[in-house]
């Protein structure tokens, strides 16, 4: 089987009604990642953000892989090792030494160049043009976080930057990669993502280990964000987010990334009381409007499509 018969087996939502349910459930993944900035500030014992990271792979994928028992086969072992490295292994150490090197603004923005980089690489692994809307959109988006997390006076540090770039192009790779492979025939998403969670956490375990050395003392208040972080940003939040990259379009997707900077800057204005101001008002709104008009440049493709799919006579 190739890739693109592979990448033909993921589900997709084939109307308006279905991609429209299913773009608000992947939206719930980037949103409760939004809630890990306040989480970790509040909650969890500091200095130890990739053993944060691990609790946050490592647990969901071996629970997955304890609930389904089946483990990959054939090219999907080096395949999710691959995916799971992307998208969790690599991207956690880059996230994390981007945000201790930049102020944090600085460093949401330049993951937020994610859509962009998913746009550029499409092309040649998926063959899919980006539109000229698809572009503006993103840079819209991009500009949008800028306003709402970017203060005035933010330094820059030359490491912090490329770690930041780093990080955003690996999930953008992991991201179009895991589209542009599918998942074997006859295997659900929930045990793919079991696969890509294990494979992650357990690219993070030496590094862990490595970096930060033995983990921190765990009082009542960290074990319930630990929990939160495995369960709820780990377990439930990838489910969501690789059902999503399997179905919908890549680009409408990884727009859909922009909502954990706007909701951790919403949640740093509610809960901790930080200043907002009419300039992050306007990012707000531009970020918004980037993600909605995102997901309405790719829904009609989608659609059109779905009918096509459904209207085509079948030749096996």
């Amino acid at each position: 089987m190739t890739t693109t018969d592979l990448a033909a087996t993921a589900p997709r939502a084939t109307g308006l009604r279905g991609t429209v349910g299913l773009t608000a459930l992947t939206a719930a993944a980037p949103v409760v990642w939004g809630t890990t900035y306040l989480v970790t500030t509040e909650f969890l014992p500091p200095g130890h953000p990739l053993f944060a990271g691990l609790l946050r792979a490592l647990p969901a994928g071996l629970i997955l892989l304890l609930v389904f028992r089946r483990l990959p086969h054939g090219v999907w072992w080096w395949r999710s090792l691959v995916l799971g490295a992307l998208n969790i292994g690599f991207f956690f150490p880059l996230l994390f030494a981007s945000a201790e090197r930049l102020p944090g603004g600085v460093a949401a923005t330049v993951g937020a160049i994610q859509p962009l980089l998913v746009l550029a690489l499409a092309l040649p692994l998926l063959g899919e043009r980006p539109t000229a809307a698809k572009v503006v959109w993103a840079l819209l988006g991009v500009s949008g976080v800028a306003l709402v997390v970017l203060g005035p006076g933010a330094q820059v540090d030359v490491v912090g930057l490329l770690a930041g770039a780093a990080g955003a192009l690996s999930m953008a790779v992991g991201v179009v990669l895991t589209r542009r492979w599918g998942r074997p025939e006859g295997v659900s998403s929930p045990v793919l993502v079991s696969w890509l969670l294990t494979a992650g956490g357990l690219v993070l375990v030496p590094l862990t280990v490595v970096l930060e050395g033995p983990p921190p003392a765990i009082d009542a208040a960290a074990a319930g964000g630990y929990a939160w972080l495995g369960l709820v940003g780990g377990l439930a939040a990838y489910l969501l987010w690789f059902r999503g990259v399997g179905a919908l379009p890549v680009t409408s997707t990884a727009l859909l990334g922009l909502l954990s900077p706007i909701v951790a800057a919403a949640l740093g204005w509610i809960v901790l009381g930080q200043d907002l101001r009419p300039l992050q008002l306007l990012g707000f709104a531009l970020a918004l409007a980037a993600i909605l008009g995102g997901q309405l440049a790719g829904s009609g493709r989608a659609v059109v499509q779905g009918r096509r799919r459904a209207t085509e006579p079948s030749i096996r």
